[in-house]
């Protein structure tokens, strides 16, 4: 019910109700009811467009309603997440969700899953051992977080938090304290309606005031007061920027991008920074194999182009193959095709999809090697071993760390044999994976030895086979969607929670500078916040960050005059997503948590799709400017010919019934038809407008102005005319409102580009317009001559001579407007 009431909290809703009020209490139901009428219509619209409430917190209340294995009184109990308590034993293992914080006490190979946490797109590993309070959320590798998953291993721990006091719930408090405020939208519709409010009082009663004092009829001054009112107010105004908004969103969707609230889609026009995720948004989300590096050479698979059903050259490169071969071997997870996305660790299914490329399939390997023992990967040595049968003794097949494996390593694979591992050759090896390492790769060494018995120690004297260097790559259509904003004067900032160098490597790729002082790591953001908006300019990307420091950073912008686009998917991300004035979630990998406090989802993950958005947005801020110019200008016109008539002892030209039925049926159909153009082709090339600049500029006003003069002359010609054809009052007032409606109508065409040509332009060009123009034609036409549509709004049948008159002065106002704007522009360009 609170929703609906608040339809109605607006000073025009009060301002026509006084109004409609004034017509009751003076014997003229049927204006009071119309007016009445207009304001249901505009209330029902409003609350259907604004039923959709924010669900972010019940979808993290989802994401902890979960069961735990607790141990108490020396037995495992399953238990509801909710009745865990501080100091409860929860018990791991590999697949379970953490409903709570533990600190870890017991780990055999554990890793866990805390992308949705911290963004970190790879397993952490996790060991029991003490770490410092001040380490970042990622780095405590001793605690278990609520809404992480267990990757591998297994584990036991103590609750420490629960609920609202775990990290997760320190995200809800977040999302909680996070104001998304009003739109930019709102906000100028929301000045310019008071406005419009405070001017038509200030109209109605120096008129009325004029009028008394003059000797008028205080009953006549009432109907000209509520004539103003409902002139001055452009009723149609909400419905068509409604319907405007909505167009847009069909349009985004069309385009992969679903709006979730209304104002996000004229928002986007106004964007001026991207603060962006890197995993699956600048990137594949899909780590990739991109290096080998054997004795003999270094093979990056980027030449190589390791594509679908392509033979690879790497076939006939035996170093190559073999390093493969170990590294599949070596492996736990399972991908059956190159095209499908696997299961298990990231690493190790890109590790089985290049072996699949040089058809090396596992479990063709594991027929004639199979698997006699497995030792899991040890966060302690950093390796993991598996051995397989090998004729009659067993092949031991090794990966992990390089500066674990090298120091367990005592020879190493040549071209032409093996040779020994010495200090020297030890060191070439680190720093070949240094390099690697600096180039933002994930680097693993691969390692093997035969021996007679499986339980043989598997991590002493290996034998070398070499280097692979993985990372997750920057999706092909990024660079082109970053040259795009940046010619849009946008810019993009990465935020992300990886390391330092894995993203200054994806940023280097995508397009973003990626020298030192453009990256800022989380520890340091509050500095760089304090030291306020030049220090924020200068950073491209951000490392390392916690979802506080989201939320400071994208307030931080806010700050400083920006309109923040925020992407994001994890829960980690929500609170941003909500503060910022767009938050854009993904929608194929995104939580629910992220997705609803999101104004924008991506149906394909893509940032290109962000740039195709801000292009439809901007489009419409351009239309919504153009269509609210056309029905001020239609309203004021309104205005003055009801104010000049009662200034000048006239009859009303126009009666309160006509003018509202001219607001809302002939204005409103034209007007979105104006909101429906499809926009100019180099709208991205120009910068972002002011964030403060209103809808309507001094420009615009002035434009408002002289239009609005122009239809006043006009229907004041036809005036004149009806007193040549000595018509009667009724008579009259049919000739002066079918004037002023048709000069309306055509109107419309005054609304191209000045610079646009007169005859072939986005106007004219535009196959809605000239449909609502037939149909307002049609809708002005027909009720004179219907008898209880003549009668509510006190109409005559037009004569022949009647429509001569309304055609020639309803034309005359735009053929002399466009005339004098082609003077004026053939001056201004002699000038030039």
């Amino acid at each position: 019910m609170s929703l609906l009431f608040h339809q109605f909290k607006s000073p025009v809703v009060y301002l026509l109700s006084f109004a409609a009020g004034l017509a009751f209490y003076f014997g003229e139901p049927d204006e009071g009811g119309a007016i009445l009428a207009v304001l249901a219509i505009n209330a029902l619209i409003g609350f259907v467009t604004e039923l959709k409430a924010a669900r972010s917190i019940e979808a993290l209340r989802l994401l902890g309603t979960r069961r735990a294995r607790v141990r108490r009184e020396g037995r495992v109990h399953i238990l509801p997440a909710e009745e865990l308590v501080p100091g409860d034993i929860v018990v791991l293992d590999a697949g379970d969700a953490v409903s709570a914080d533990l600190r870890l006490i017991e780990a055999s190979r554990l890793a866990a899953d805390e992308s949705t946490l911290t963004g970190e797109s790879v397993a952490v590993d996790k060991q029991t051992g003490p770490v410092s309070a001040d380490m970042r959320l990622g780095d405590r590798a001793s605690m278990a977080f609520k809404g992480t998953a267990i990757a591998r291993g297994t584990g036991t721990g103590a609750v420490v938090a629960t609920g609202l006091a775990t990290e997760l719930g320190r995200v809800t408090r977040l999302v909680l304290e996070a104001d998304p405020g009003s739109s930019p939208l709102e906000l100028k519709l929301g000045r310019l309606t008071a406005q419009l409010v405070l001017a038509t009082i200030a109209v109605a009663v120096a008129i009325g005031g004029a009028g008394l004092m003059g000797g008028k009829d205080p009953f006549v001054m009432v109907e000209a007061a509520i004539a103003l009112a409902v002139a001055a107010i452009p009723e149609g105004l909400p419905i068509v920027a409604t319907l405007a908004l909505a167009r847009g969103m069909w349009r985004m969707a069309r385009q992969n991008a679903l709006i979730e609230r209304l104002s996000a889609v004229e928002t986007l026009g106004a964007t001026t920074v991207i603060l962006t995720d890197k995993t699956g948004t600048l990137t594949e989300n899909r780590m990739t194999v991109r290096r080998l590096c054997t004795a003999s050479r270094d093979i990056s698979l980027e030449t190589e182009a390791l594509k679908q059903g392509e033979p690879s050259q790497l076939a006939n490169d035996r170093p190559a193959a073999g390093l493969l071969r170990i590294a599949v071997l070596c492996n736990e997870a399972h991908l059956n095709r190159e095209d499908e996305g696997g299961c298990g660790d990231p690493m190790e299914v890109a590790l089985l999809r290049a072996g699949l490329h040089l058809g090396l399939s596992r479990p063709v390997l594991l027929h004639g090697h199979g698997i006699v023992r497995k030792h899991a990967f040890d966060p302690a040595l950093k390796m993991m071993a598996t051995i397989h049968e090998c004729g009659d003794g067993v092949l031991v097949a090794v990966k992990g760390a390089p500066e674990a494996v090298l120091a367990v390593a005592t020879r190493a694979t040549a071209e032409h044999g093996e040779i020994a591992l010495d200090d020297n050759k030890r060191a070439e090896w680190l720093s070949r994976a240094d390099q690697l390492g600096h180039s933002g790769l994930r680097v693993l060494a691969c390692a093997m030895k035969m021996e007679k018995l499986a339980d043989a120690a598997p991590y002493e004297r290996l034998i070398l086979v070499g280097l692979v260097g993985l990372d997750d790559p920057a999706r092909a259509d990024v660079p082109q969607a970053i040259r795009d904003c940046r010619e849009a004067g946008i810019r993009v900032v990465m935020v992300t929670g990886d390391h330092v160098v894995t993203a200054r490597s994806i940023g280097r790729a995508v397009g973003l500078p990626d020298k030192i002082a453009n990256v800022v790591e989380g520890k340091d953001i509050a500095q760089v916040i304090e030291t306020g908006q030049p220090a924020l300019r200068d950073v491209v990307i951000f490392a390392r960050v916690n979802p506080d420091e989201k939320l400071a950073l994208v307030r931080a912008y806010q700050a400083a005059g920006e309109i923040v686009a925020m992407t994001g998917d994890g829960v980690n991300d929500a609170p941003a997503l909500r503060q910022a004035d767009i938050g854009v979630a993904m929608g194929l990998r995104g939580t629910d948590v992220a997705r609803e406090a999101a104004a924008m989802i991506l149906l394909d993950d893509a940032f290109p799709t962000i740039v195709r958005a801000i292009r439809e947005g901007r489009i419409i801020f351009a239309n919504i400017r153009r269509f609210v110019a056309y029905l001020l200008s239609c309203n004021l016109s309104e205005v003055m010919v009801v104010g000049l008539a009662v200034l000048s002892g006239l009859p009303l030209p126009l009666l309160p019934m006509q003018i509202l039925y001219l607001n809302l049926v002939t204005d409103v159909f034209p007007a979105f038809a104006l909101g429906m153009g499809e926009g100019e082709a180099g709208i991205l090339k120009l910068p972002p407008r002011d964030p403060k600049e209103p809808i309507l500029g001094r420009r615009q006003w002035i434009t408002i102005i002289l239009h609005g003069g122009a239809l006043t002359a006009g229907t004041f010609g036809a005036l004149a005319a009806s007193s040549w054809l000595a018509l009667d009052a009724r008579g009259t007032v049919t000739v002066t409102f079918l004037t002023l409606a048709f000069a309306q109508l055509w109107h419309t065409f005054n609304m191209r580009d000045p610079h646009s040509p007169l005859i072939v332009n986005e106007i004219t060009r535009n196959g809605w317009l000239w449909g609502a123009l037939l149909l307002c034609a049609a809708l002005l036409a027909v009720p004179p001559y219907v008898p209880s549509a003549a009668l509510l709004l006190q109409l005559a049948p037009p004569t022949t001579d009647m429509w001569s008159v309304v055609l020639l002065f309803s034309l005359g106002p735009t053929i002399v407007t466009q005339a004098i704007s082609a003077v004026a522009r053939a001056c201004h360009t002699r000038v030039r």
